[in-house]
């Protein structure tokens, strides 16, 4: 069945907060302690997991943090053919989807790891393969694995749906069982984009005072 596309423009900036732990609770803890303190350790942490387990979000939360604290922060991932040089005003770096990186990007992602162990600067990556198993220059590959290591693991349906109820329990607003079903099957099951819909969803419904059902759903896609 085919899946349908947010609109861009609804979007919403990733954050710790709005991340939903489900089994991945010990990560997320670990992630605000060692993003909110202003003397974090230098010791680097690696996510990993398969796609839609909140790896990308994760990253993109804490760099929303640590902005938010006007901290400096490097980021690297797959697209970014040419990468820059190491800047010593980085607080930390972030690396996503380092399983992707090409040779050059290796390069890069090396000679910012050498530069934060010097300069005692955070590192935090994630990819979709255990240390062990990426196809990485030996190098960079050992000290990915060198620190935290913290496995994701993707939300199951019940789970899904039970955040998706007590989302929706907290804005007053009711979704059907025939209504949930929908979502689920016709959108992308990661739990972001699920969210980012509710609160669409909620918008419309308020803005057109109508109770939140499949019709709806349809009316407010062929109105984007």
């Amino acid at each position: 069945m085919k899946q349908l596309t947010l609109p861009i423009a609804l979007a919403r900036a990733p954050t710790l907060e709005s991340f939903c732990p489900g089994p991945n609770e010990p990560t997320l803890a670990h992630l605000k302690l060692w993003a909110g303190s202003p003397t974090r350790s230098p010791v680097p942490t690696y996510l990993w997991g398969p796609s839609a387990s909140g790896k990308t979000h994760l990253l993109k939360a804490v760099l929303e943090s640590l902005r938010e604290q006007g901290a400096r922060v490097g980021w690297l991932d797959a697209s970014m053919l040419e990468p820059p040089s190491f800047d010593e005003r980085w607080a930390v770096v972030l690396m996503d989807d380092v399983h992707l990186y090409t040779a050059v990007q290796q390069h890069a992602a090396f000679a910012w790891f050498v530069s934060c162990q010097a300069l005692q600067r955070g590192v935090l990556a994630a990819g979709a393969l255990p240390p062990a198993d990426l196809q990485l220059r030996e190098d960079l590959r050992t000290r990915l694995g060198w620190g935290h290591v913290f496995q994701l693991q993707v939300l199951s349906d019940p789970e899904r749906r039970a955040v998706l109820r007590q989302a929706a329990d907290a804005r007053g607003v009711f979704l059907g069982d025939d209504v949930m079903d929908f979502m689920l099957t016709r959108f992308s099951r990661d739990l972001g984009h699920l969210m980012q819909l509710l609160d669409q969803l909620d918008a419309y419904a308020l803005q057109t005072k109508r109770a939140i059902t499949i019709p709806l759903i349809r009316s407010m896609l062929e109105n984007e």
